[in-house]
């Protein structure tokens, strides 16, 4: 049985581990938090070099993207620094790949009309993939880079401006302390201070890291979609209490819970046995495509009708 372990700075309550089956490979998968304990995930790291077949870092970005370039964040890369056997993955090749095959799925196959809906996407930096299929889309789109990441209440509204905002600020962004852009440990239970409930408002639908989504929920999110990654039972509870109409996760549902894209992409590499550098992103569609993969589709609470 092939071994993959998320290490994330993600709380500790997030906790999961499930084996599962894909295209006749067992697999354990197993995601371990450190409650934002940068020392405690950097052990991890280093004792798991070498122990298990990938690796996934959850919680944190290696890289932050605009539509041409890459910007290693520092924090984070010096956490894997220690990392020299084990392939490892933070999420951003099936961000790029299967995200983007989702949202085109999800105008096509399933009839959302995506490109008839106003669109808060929460960050494209890491979701560049998302970003430039909204776009092709012709979706209305706000970036909020800005508003999550850097506390700045200004929505960016084009794909281009949203690509020079991350060249602007990309080097001096990927510097920054991460517990400065990025809720983690016990912040990722925290929700609905409401101070962007406009942005929230405006939106039809809102896509995006999950963390970012919850850490300003409003009481009120009636008649609205979510489009994520990873989320817990609890998480479910939460939308449906506040009215959210639909919940999709771009990766499946095991166990009554949506693994992150990181934990799923360090299953692949298992899975190919390449190294990360050899991977294209016609490998990851290529696996999508023998395992007939479906996003989670979850209603949970009927249209209003006014």
């Amino acid at each position: 049985m092939k071994r993959v372990v998320s290490v994330s700075l993600g709380s500790t309550k997030r906790d999961h581990s499930v084996e599962t089956e894909i295209l006749g490979e067992k697999i354990l998968l197993e995601r371990i938090g450190t409650d934002g304990d940068l020392k405690k995930a950097k052990q991890l790291f280093t004792d798991l070099d070498g122990e298990v077949d990938a690796l996934g870092v959850g919680g944190i970005d290696l890289h932050i993207y605009s539509q041409n370039k890459k910007y290693k964040l520092r924090d984070a890369n010096k956490l894997v620094e220690n990392v020299k056997e084990t392939p490892l993955v933070d999420g951003s090749g099936l961000k790029m790949t299967l995200e983007r095959r989702v949202i085109f799925d999800l105008e096509w196959k399933y009839k959302f009309n995506l490109s008839d809906k106003n669109i808060l996407l929460v960050s494209a930096a890491d979701r560049f993939g998302m970003a430039t299929a909204f776009e092709e889309l012709r979706c209305n789109v706000h970036y909020g880079d800005l508003i999550f990441g850097l506390g700045v209440p200004i929505p960016v509204k084009s794909l281009k401006a949203i690509d020079f905002t991350i060249r602007l600020l990309g080097p001096l962004v990927s510097k920054m302390p991460f517990e400065m852009l990025y809720p983690t440990g016990s912040k990722q239970e925290t929700s609905g201070s409401c101070k962007y409930e406009e942005y929230y408002q405006w939106a039809d639908v809102i896509a995006g890291d999950f963390h970012f989504i919850k850490k300003y929920l409003p009481e009120d999110m009636n008649n609205k979609m979510i489009i994520t990654n990873t989320v817990t039972n609890d998480d479910v509870k939460l939308l449906k209490e506040r009215g959210l109409e639909l919940l999709i996760t771009t990766t499946p549902k095991l166990q009554n819970r949506s693994f992150g894209t990181n934990v799923l992409e360090a299953a692949f590499i298992a899975l190919l046995n390449k190294s990360v550098a050899a991977v294209k992103p016609a490998d990851y569609l290529d696996l999508l495509d023998q395992i007939e993969f479906e996003p989670r589709i979850e209603v949970l609470n009927k249209k209003e009708i006014c």
